[in-house]
């Protein structure tokens, strides 16, 4: 198994080279034939991308793809942004994909609260699945906390989704950003 995982990881590197990124995670799940979240990834110190779609456009208006709408709305400047959200993706991703301003630090591994949004109207939050325990982890180094706040790397678009509308808090906290300086073990 060693021996195939640099050759396919060259083959994974060419079809994800668009999108200057290299994804471990598909590497080790088509190799090993095992599925590895990317919260166990990261708790191994494996650092991962979010390549999702190896080798084609991350556009978020793919042909064919059902979507629904999303709005942003900043509390920056109060702008509203409403895009198509392909069904299957994430927030964070849509964002990336329509030049909206998440930030997304751990790039979509559950490792930060930077990409923190707040859902708007409660009739949504009550439509999206439960958090996991490493989101709700994640949610209490969140600027900004409110009762309806999730990551958006965490939010799935869906088409229950249709219509939803999540703000993106004015500040976030990224401790490597922010001055923190980790301690040695």
């Amino acid at each position: 198994m060693l021996r195939q995982l640099p050759r396919f990881l060259q083959v994974c590197n060419k079809q994800c080279v668009a999108e200057g990124s290299v994804c471990l995670l598909y590497a080790l799940e088509a190799v090993a034939g095992v599925s590895y979240q990317r919260t166990q990834a990261a708790a191994a110190g494996i650092h991962t991308t979010a390549c999702v779609s190896h080798g084609s456009s991350s556009s978020s208006s793919e042909e064919g793809a059902e979507t629904i709408h999303v709005t942003f709305v900043t509390e920056k400047d109060g702008k509203e942004v409403t895009v198509k959200a392909p069904i299957g993706k994430h927030l964070l991703e849509v964002a990336h994909d329509n030049d909206i301003e998440l930030e997304g630090a751990c790039e979509a591994s559950l490792a930060c609260s930077t990409c923190h949004v707040v859902v708007e109207d409660e009739d949504y939050f009550h439509r999206i699945p439960e958090p996991s325990e490493d989101e709700l982890d994640m949610l209490d180094l969140a600027f900004g906390l409110q009762e309806t706040s999730r990551l958006g790397c965490q939010l799935i678009a869906t088409k229950e989704l249709d219509g939803l509308r999540v703000r993106i808090p004015a500040a976030t906290r990224n401790f490597y950003v922010d001055g923190h300086v980790p301690k040695p073990h």
